[in-house]
């Protein structure tokens, strides 16, 4: 595990790094406290912090809220508290400020080992949760709600100025496959077409036969070319069905980030850009500029 270890002291930090390395652990070291923080904030790898009560500028406590709330935004994170003079003060204000755990510093190397052995336990429990509560169960890629949190994160990042694109994606004439060809066929045309989203960005599934996929630092031509490339890979797909290979087609809409926009006007002119592709002949791609409707055939 990778492990981050906070303590005004190097001696201390030495005998801990000491104790951990010879059973593989990546252990990074820090005598100041916020310098600990951007470490872990940058690094979702990181699954636990140890942290002793005395440190600065944060104090111990206010690391591990922190660190808390860094762990509530979808990623796993042990907190562990360490401090010389434990009392049932000290225990209690670490554990309401959000650590996990607590041990007597310097640390005894089995006890140590054997809360890190239930870090991992509860950490991968947490990686395995996220990822059921993150994941649609037929296709395998971001479910709405977190395709729309990653959106989320993705326009903050965008800010005024930053570039953003939108594709959306339906499997055409999606209801007639189900109809001829019965439901597991269709479940296998979704599944294929998740997988081809996969491979040009963050790729979800917003219910039934559409998809969307996010385009971080892209204007609206790279968002074009996008959706013509994944336009022509789909007509290259082909599903097992009873009676044969099956093709299908999808149309695509597209709509790039303006000064201002929000994820809802994003999604909102490339949903509409799809309509047009739907109601165009379909098998195309659409894109949307903020007062204009350009149609690109494929």
């Amino acid at each position: 595990m990778h492990i981050v270890i906070v303590d005004p002291s190097r001696v201390v930090l030495r005998i801990v790094t000491g104790l951990l390395e010879p059973r593989g652990h990546t252990v990074h070291t820090f005598t100041d406290s916020g310098e600990a923080l951007t470490f872990i904030t940058d690094r979702p790898e990181v699954r636990v912090l140890i942290t002793s009560l005395q440190v600065r500028p944060l104090t111990g406590l206010e690391l591990c809220w922190s660190a808390r709330l860094l762990a509530e935004d979808r990623r796993p994170l042990y907190v562990i508290t360490m401090s010389s003079a434990r009392s049932s003060r000290n225990l209690a204000e670490a554990l309401d400020s959000g650590a996990d755990d607590f041990i007597d510093k310097p640390p005894g190397a089995e006890e140590l080992n054997a809360r890190l052995r239930a870090a991992e336990r509860l950490t991968t429990l947490q990686e395995n949760l996220i990822r059921l509560a993150e994941t649609d169960p037929l296709s395998g890629i971001l479910n709405r709600r977190a395709f729309f949190a990653q959106a989320a994160t993705d326009a903050d990042r965008a800010g005024n100025h930053g570039r953003l694109s939108m594709v959306l994606a339906d499997i055409d004439h999606f209801k007639r496959i189900n109809d001829e060809h019965g439901h597991d066929v269709g479940d296998l045309a979704i599944q294929a077409v998740a997988k081809l989203m996969t491979t040009e960005g963050r790729a979800g599934r917003l219910g039934g036969e559409e998809f969307a996929v996010l385009l971080p630092d892209a204007g609206l031509e790279d968002a074009e070319a996008v959706g013509r490339r994944l336009c022509l890979r789909a007509r290259d797909l082909r599903i097992r069905g009873s009676r044969g290979p099956i093709s299908l087609t999808c149309s695509f809409g597209v709509s790039t980030w303006t000064e201002g926009d929000s994820v809802d006007a994003l999604m909102k002119r490339a949903d509409i850009a799809l309509y047009e592709a739907k109601t165009g002949g379909r098998n195309r791609v659409v894109s949307a500029a903020t007062d204009l409707i350009l149609a690109r055939t494929a």
